[in-house]
Order: structure tokens, then sequence, then C-alpha cells
């Protein structure tokens, strides 16, 4: 089974896409970033998420870093609680669960983890790339040792997220995306246009999965409550969205993702207006080697049938 570390800033979407890893991986380990709530809140979300798969296995969650990388960053972090609750879990309100974090660092533990099986250890990032970065920048020898990094973020010359420019995740933290682009290690991104296109959950997709009558199925219930009328009235979406979900479930099934193309990706990290926002040289003005592996399309059904399969498993 293949191995992995999640990076995740857990709400909403990102617990069905930690359901989805520890259904198809072996996951290392869950390290946590600052981004979509307050940042204990996240790890305990993480923390429940994991009592709820109930994985045969020990899953230990780390503390990573609670802000972007540098000042300019800072003051641009907001956290989107209209988006999934305050709790990030649609104000569902578990229970805190059993477990607890672990007491070392989560850079540390990216770094120890990839340099004790170098090339074993691929990377699911559903966050603001804060901790892989300081990763790289603490021990830039773990580069050569990661095989492949799959990224939820940026957009391929589409509307953003969070401004029209920029999705959530790069627009957080700009500076940390670029040094993961740029590294040098083999990249797969998964931007939110791919999520706006093909990984929706209407309201006939929740009654499917209602039916399934599982914990996975009322825990996905429970935790979409909000994000479901966030979309309807906010961004005009007619349902609920996966992005995350839909990132973990290519990284274990690649033949969800029908149609990708190699391009130089750069982030900006300076404009007023586009800060964040992820330049994708689809014809190649810029002369730059490609960088990233951009996914373009996506089997919806297929990836469907995955997030269904995940959730029946759970009971």
């Amino acid at each position: 089974m293949r191995r992995v570390i999640i990076d995740t800033d857990t709400a909403g979407d990102d617990t069905i896409a930690l359901l989805t890893t520890l259904h198809h991986f072996h996951v290392e380990g869950v390290t946590i970033t600052g981004g979509n709530v307050d940042f204990d809140q996240e790890v305990e979300n993480a923390l429940y998420t994991i009592q709820v798969a109930n994985p045969k296995s020990y899953v230990p969650v780390y503390k990573g870093l609670e802000r972007p990388l540098h000042a300019t960053g800072m003051a641009q972090h907001r956290t989107v609680e209209d988006v999934h609750g305050k709790d990030g879990m649609g104000g569902a309100y578990f229970e805190k669960a059993k477990q607890r974090p672990e007491t070392a660092h989560a850079i540390d533990f990216i770094i120890d983890t990839v340099k004790k099986s170098p090339g074993e250890i691929e990377l699911l990032a559903i966050a603001p790339l804060t901790n892989i970065a300081m990763a790289i920048k603490k021990e830039p020898s773990i580069i050569k040792d990661i095989p492949h990094i799959y990224i939820m973020g940026g957009t391929n010359n589409s509307l953003g997220n969070i401004t029209a420019a920029a999705e959530y995740n790069f627009y957080v933290d700009p500076e940390a995306a670029n040094i993961v682009l740029q590294s040098g290690i083999p990249l797969t991104m998964v931007g939110w246009d791919m999520c706006v296109n093909y990984s929706i959950m209407d309201d006939a997709d929740h009654e499917d999965i209602r039916k399934l009558a599982t914990k996975g199925s009322q825990f996905f219930m429970d935790i979409n409550q909000v994000v479901m009328k966030f979309n309807k009235e906010v961004h005009r979406l007619p349902g609920t969205t996966h992005p995350d979900t839909l990132l973990a479930a290519i990284a274990a099934d690649e033949s969800i993702m029908t149609k990708s193309t190699d391009y130089y990706v750069e982030v900006e990290t300076q404009g007023k207006l586009t800060r964040g926002y992820s330049l994708v040289d689809i014809n190649n003005r810029s002369g730059n080697k490609p960088n990233v592996r951009i996914c373009e399309a996506v089997d919806r059904e297929k990836f469907k049938t995955v997030l269904l399969d995940v959730l029946r498993a759970i009971d």
C-alpha cells in the first residue's frame, strides 16, 4: 500500500478527503496548517475524523505552522467560518476525540519521515502550503526524496474562490506555494476550476449519499450543512464542493483524471488585486520549463463512485 502524509487545514471537505486518504493509503501521519478555521479547531477536526474512520493502525496528528510564512502573508490570512461553520464541521459540534495530537512539530515529522524512507513517502497537500514549504527550506535534501506531491490549489486560468483572481490555499500563503512549485519535486495540481466543473454534489447526489445509511454518510451530511447553504447563496452553485476529496481520489486512482498537461506555473505574491493568482502558462510565453502537471478533466461519475465507496465502508 502506498504511504502518504496528508497536510490539511481540517474543515468541511478536508475531512472527507481525509476519510478518502485513510481508505486508500497507509497514512504515516496528518499534519495541520493554519487555514480554514481556528487552528486548534482544525486539529480537533482531524482527530475526530480519524476516530470516525477508525483505521486499523494508529494515525498520528501533528501541529504545524499556524500562520503564513511572511508578515505580509499574515496580514492577508483570513479564516472562512462562513463557508464551513464556526467549528469547521457544518455546525455539528462533535464531541472531542479521545486521541490527542503528538508533541513533535509537523515540519520535523515531515522531514524525519521522508528521510527515513527516501522515495517512498508521497505528500497530499489540501491546505496552504506553509508546512511543506518550511520543511523544504529547513531541509532542502528532502526534495530528492519526495517522489510526488499532489496539490489542491490554484486555478488554471479561471476565477478564484476567495478573490476573483485567487484560490484560497494559494491566496493564504502564495510565498509558500511558490517555494513548493519551484522546488523541482514532481507535482500534480488539481485547481478550484476542476472542483467547480466536476466535484459538486447536488441535492440528488446528497440523497444518494443519505440512502447509504452508514456512519460515513451521516458524517458527510452533518459536516456539509453550512457549505451547502453558502454555495447556493454566495457562489450560486447547485450543491457542495469537494476539491480536497477530488484531489485525494485522483491521488489514489489517476484514471479519474482523464486529461492533464505539464505547464509552467508561478504564483503572484505581490499583486494588490492578484495576490495568490496562479499563472498557468498554457502557451509557454515565458519560455520556462514546465514544472507542474495540471489536471484538466475528470471522470465525474468515477469520482462519485469513489466517494460513495468511502462513505459506505465507514459503519
